[in-house]
């Protein structure tokens, strides 16, 4: 019986470890994959979620590949990130295990980007500063009205049109210093803008933003995806 018990300990050992080395070449695969498919500068950090991996690889089937993108892989400014959910990946095993992938079918992607404050904020350019406050926006800038420079602090939305963020401005004040109304509607004008969120690999679209302390966070999702 001890005999016996050793050695079903040694088969499932066994089992496990074929398991994890099975799911690191399968996420192996599927880098190189989305690497080539984005056009990423180097390959991205995959995780196959779901254990055992082995029932997912006889099926072929993988409920959901998780990916991350940091901004040099995506070859945006530092602090721009992206992660990814690939839910119904397609992957034979024996792709897998002959290490060709010819195409990864992909039944939905879902994910969330995002968008640096220093980023945004190079779109109005010279001392522009962009903070949270509350589900919208506080900018700080110094613009020149009517011949006149003027520190401003104003309070903004951002809204999604398409591929864009567009941010305007619900109220302007000088900072520090009384500036007249006429003056403040002239330059509040100045403080709106959009900024064009490059093309995401997969065919994302943009679908939603939410204000985070760090900048803006969008959500992007795709449908019917072939990654090949």
């Amino acid at each position: 019986m001890k005999g016996l018990l050793i050695t079903v300990g040694v088969l499932l050992v066994l089992l496990v470890a074929a398991d994890r080395v099975g799911v690191l070449v399968a996420e192996d695969q599927v880098a190189a994959q989305v690497q080539q498919q984005g056009q990423l500068a180097g390959e991205p950090e995959v995780d196959i979620t779901g254990f055992p991996f082995l029932t997912q690889a006889v099926a072929g089937r993988y409920d959901d590949v998780r990916i991350s993108l940091t901004a040099d892989e995506l070859g945006q400014p530092a602090g721009t990130s992206a992660e990814i959910s690939l839910q119904g990946v397609q992957l034979p095993l024996s792709d897998v295990l002959g290490g060709e992938v010819s195409q990864l079918p992909v039944d939905r992607v879902d994910g969330r980007a995002s968008v640096p404050f220093d980023l945004l904020a190079a779109q109005l350019g010279g001392d522009t500063t962009l903070t949270r406050e509350g589900d919208g926006l506080r900018i700080t800038k110094t613009v020149e009205v009517l011949g006149q420079t003027i520190p401003l602090t104003a309070a903004g939305q951002v809204a999604l049109d398409g591929q864009d963020l567009v941010v305007t401005v619900d109220s302007a004040a000088g900072a520090g210093i009384d500036v007249p109304s006429f003056v403040l509607e002239q330059a509040q004008d100045l403080l709106d803008f959009r900024y064009t969120v490059p093309a995401l690999p997969f065919g994302l679209q943009l679908t939603g933003l939410q204000v985070a302390d760090g900048g803006v966070d969008v959500t992007v999702a795709a449908s019917d995806v072939v990654l090949q």
